[in-house]
Formats: C-alpha cells, structure tokens, sequence
C-alpha cells in the first residue's frame, strides 16, 4: 500500500495567462529559472514518489522537451567546461521515471485522471496539479501519504480560502478529528458563498485509494460541462472514508496572476544572490509613493 506513483495533470489551455500560454504551457511559466512544473516533480520526488504520469494536451509538448535528454546543449556545456550547469541539465532528465498520457480534449480534472487508470493499475496513488507550488520542509504529498498510511483512506490537501474566492474551489465540510484532519462529510465544486458549506476548499493535492476511478467514471458532466473531479470524491466519500487535512506550508497558485507574482517575489527573496538587490529595489519602490 506504499504510494509511489503519481498523477500529474497538465493538459489545461491556461486562459488566465493568455497571450503567453497561446505558445507556452503555464506549467513551464518560469519561476526566476526554473519552471513550475520542476518544483512540482521535486515535490513528488522528495514525498517518496518513482513514477510519474504526465496527463498532458496537444500544446503540452515544451513540457516532455523539459524533462527530456539534450544533447546538443549537453554537448554544448561539455565543450565549453561550463560543468555545474551540465550537471544540472543532465540532472533534469534523470529526476524519475516519466510517463505521459495525452489528453484528447480539455474536459475537466476528473476525465484527466481517468487517462492514468491503466497505467495506475489498481494501487493508490497521488494527484499533484501542476500550477501550485507548495512550500515546506515536509513536502505536502508527503503529509497526505503519512495520513493516508494511517488510516488507509483516500485523503485531500485543504486550507482556508477567502470567502470571496470560494466559487473557485471544491469547498468541504467536516468532522474534526483534530486541528489538522476532518473526515470528509461533504464537498461542493465552486459552490456560491450562500451555498459553500464553508470557506475551507481543497487544493492541487491528493491521494487516492483505486476506487476514485470508478467513481469518476460513474458521474456525468458537472459545473462548466466537465468531468469534475469533486464529484467523483463525493461519490466516493459514500463508499469509504475520506480524509480532509490541513497541510503545513505556504501555497502558491501559480495559475493565478496575482499567485505567480507573488511566488517569484518570494523565491527571488530566498536567492541568495537576488535577495540584497531585490530588497532595495522593493524599498526604492515603496520609498517613491507607488
């Protein structure tokens, strides 16, 4: 029952970051040098996680180029003794095993995870969508796994939301066990705020028992025409148990503008090199009343 694969969707058309995604996955929108997507494959990696499965689209192709072999750059570097960032590139492509799966036609997260059921071949596994990062010593999934090995149920990642944003998210209510975790009672996909049982909404997080396949496969088309992947753990929260925990850490939702700026003005203050430039620039900003 150890989870060791990993679904990772990315087959979203990124409307929110038009014109740059009309060419470029959001997934590779870059954060300083390094692009969403890797810090989301670290995060699986450090949790335990060997095998990963791509879900991805017709204009997801820079993403299996990313994390693909180079070898004219790999030469490139080689010949020009430039060996930390060889090591580096080389370093990309040997992260984990890599899998992808093509998504026909953008028709919702729970049709996306549908596309891995054969390859996940009935074991539990964890979902980490592709445009949040999520900052910890403790990796999220990490934290999903060790609660889904003590209880052996499917378990969601939560937080508190603002209660304006709740009609963007799958919003939960529930029966404490703790501070942290509430077995699931219900769950709404991007319910209004008269009807959100709550303000607490899942994120980009998840681990999941097998059964979550056939429960998707058993709901019909949700909110804006697609196969949501809420109404599948509903259905599932009927047949066993399912776990809500609030995970430790800081969360960037990169899929949002606001999300994206925020994580580059973060990580550039983590930089060692950036931070002392990044700092003054910020005061200078501030000093002259903008």
């Amino acid at each position: 029952m150890d989870v060791k694969k990993a679904v990772i969707p990315a087959a979203g058309l990124g409307t929110r970051f038009l014109p740059a995604t009309k060419s470029m996955p959001k997934e590779m929108l870059p954060i300083i040098d390094k692009p969403v997507i890797h810090y989301v494959v670290e995060e699986a990696i450090a949790s335990g996680i060997d095998d990963i499965i791509f879900v991805t689209g017709r204009s997801k192709r820079a993403i299996e180029d990313y994390f693909d072999e180079s070898p004219e750059l790999q030469m490139h570097l080689k010949e020009h003794h430039k060996d930390s960032l060889l090591k580096m590139v080389e370093d990309i492509s040997s992260m984990v095993d890599i899998h992808y799966i093509r998504q026909k036609e953008p028709r919702g997260l729970g049709d996306a995870i549908m596309t891995a059921k054969k390859h996940i071949s009935g074991d539990p596994f964890a979902v980490l969508l592709g445009d949040d990062i999520i900052v910890n010593d403790v990796p999220c999934t990490k934290q999903l796994i060790e609660v889904f090995q003590k209880y052996r149920c499917s378990t969601i990642a939560v937080e508190e939301v603002p209660r304006e944003k709740v009609s963007s998210y799958g919003i939960i209510s529930g029966k404490p066990i703790d501070d942290s975790l509430c077995i699931l009672e219900d769950i709404i996909e991007k319910p209004s705020v008269e009807e959100a049982p709550s303000n607490i909404g899942a994120i980009g997080r998840y681990v999941f028992t097998p059964e979550i396949f056939d429960c998707i496969n058993k709901t019909s088309t949700g909110v804006g025409g697609e196969i949501q992947l809420t109404d599948g753990i509903r259905l599932l929260n009927e047949q066993q148990k399912v776990y809500a925990y609030r995970f430790a850490g800081q969360r960037y939702d990169t899929g949002d503008k606001l999300g994206y700026v925020k994580a580059i003005v973060d990580f550039a203050l983590k930089n060692e090199e950036m931070a002392p430039s990044i700092r003054e620039h910020i005061k200078n900003v501030l000093g002259s009343g903008f």
